[in-house]
This record gives C-alpha cells, structure tokens and sequence, in this order.
C-alpha cells in the first residue's frame, strides 16, 4: 500500500491510500487533488472515509462520488453529504482489504471519528481528522476540553508505531508552542530541528507517530510536573477552575 498526503487549500492534507489499482482517500475537502492524483497514479477510487463535517473535509464529496462512484463513509451523529454510510465508534469496515476500527473522538466537533488500521503495512496508520496534531490537538467548537482530552488519551493508548495522520500542516506552530509549555524537552528540541528542515524542502511533516507525540506533544502530556507549572505559571487561576488540559487549550488558542 502507498500513503500519500495531497496538499489542499493553504495547510490541509487530503490523505490517498492505494495498492497500484485501487484507492481510498480520507477528508477530502477539494476534489480537483484527488482527481489528479487518481490520473496520475492511474488508480481508482473506492471509498472515502470522513472523519467529521467542517467543509475543508467534506467539499469534494459529491464531486468524487459523482466521477468515481465510490463510497462514502463518515459519521453517524454529523451531516455528511448524502448518501453515505454512517459509523460509530466500536465498529469496523473494511476497505482495500484492511480493517480498519472506527473511534469515537469528540471534542473538535461533536460527532468526529478515527479510523485505526492496526494490520496496515509496514505500520498500524490513524486517520483522525483534527483531534490529534503532530505537537498539537484540534479546537474545541463543539464538544467540552474533557471530551477531547478523553478522545486524546485513548489516541495516545494506540501502539506507538503506529502513524499519525492528521489533516493539517500545523506542526511548526504547534511546536513553537510546545516548546514555550517545555523549553527542556529534549526529544521536542530535536524533532522540531527535523520539521524545519523538512518544511525548509517543501516536504510534509506527516505522518507523525503515537510514540514521537507522546514524547512531544503537550496536549498529551498534561500530568508531567513541567507541563503542569508552565500551565500554572501562565494562568494559575484557570489551572484551578478547569484543569491543566482546558487552561493550555485556551492557552493555546491565545498565542501567537
């Protein structure tokens, strides 16, 4: 199988998964990538899977539908063009031959989902929207911080070669901000240098890893003793009254 992120819009990543003949693609917010891609790799689509309903992941839909016939599949609790086959969290489909275990993840939106494929090759692959970000986690326009704190631990429990994919090029952002949180952190240091360099030569940053986020990402890492005292030292009072994880989101939301 061949993972490929197909750059969409100004930071989004339409992913496109294929074995030379037949192909998925996961959030496809444009559709015109994705018809190039298909015509270049000369490979056709079978299914899209949506991982919830904000335009920048829905908005090629009915376009690829209409020209490839494929199927649609997305979560149950969100509108998703029509027609499409709704999912909830404990079940599974299988696409191209792989399994792949649906999640129920809320916090950025409602309803939003993953898909887990732990007999991906040459690793289990995590399609999950704008839950997780590499350094970073989506924002809260739906749900509540515990929610996507929640549905971040249960990602962070997957095996840590497992790929993370995620839907946004935000890494270096995320980073900046990551290191403001744990400027010690040795591992961020080090895989923040390789993120520049790679976004120097116009490569993604994606897939991250579980493992790499769990050793980076603050958003995962709310009961290490550094983390909690940044987080206390910027807003104490909001420490107390919503906890480490909803007082370095709203931390987040504010920082340039």
């Amino acid at each position: 199988m061949t993972l490929n992120p197909l750059p969409a819009f100004a930071d989004n990543y339409i992913w496109m998964v294929h074995d030379g003949q037949r192909a998925l693609v996961v959030d496809p917010g444009d559709a015109q990538p994705v018809l190039d891609a298909l015509r270049h790799d000369g490979v056709q689509l079978e299914a899209i899977l949506v991982t919830h309903h904000h335009l920048d992941h829905t908005g090629g839909i009915d376009t690829l539908r209409q020209a490839t016939g494929a199927c649609v599949y997305g979560p149950a609790r969100e509108p998703i063009p029509q027609p499409f086959t709704p999912l909830h969290g404990g079940t599974a489909i299988q696409v191209l031959g792989m399994t792949f275990d649906v999640l129920d993840v809320p916090g950025h939106t409602r309803g939003h989902i993953a898909y887990h494929c732990v007999n991906a090759q040459p690793s289990p692959l995590l399609f999950c929207g704008d839950t997780l970000f590499s350094a970073g986690c989506g924002r809260i326009f739906e749900g509540t911080p515990a929610q996507l704190q929640h549905s971040l631990g249960m990602l962070a429990a997957l095996p840590g070669a497992t790929r993370v994919c995620c839907t946004h090029e935000y890494t270096l952002g995320n980073l900046k901000f990551a290191q403001e949180v744990e400027p010690d952190n040795s591992a961020l240091l080090a895989y923040a240098n390789v993120c520049r360099q790679l976004r120097a030569t116009g490569q993604p940053t994606l897939p991250s890893t579980i493992a790499q986020e769990r050793a980076i990402n603050p958003f995962l890492r709310t009961d290490v003793p550094t983390i909690v005292a940044a987080a206390q030292a910027h807003d104490g009072a909001s420490v107390a009254s919503q906890g480490v994880f909803a007082a370095l989101r709203e931390w987040k939301n504010q920082y340039r």
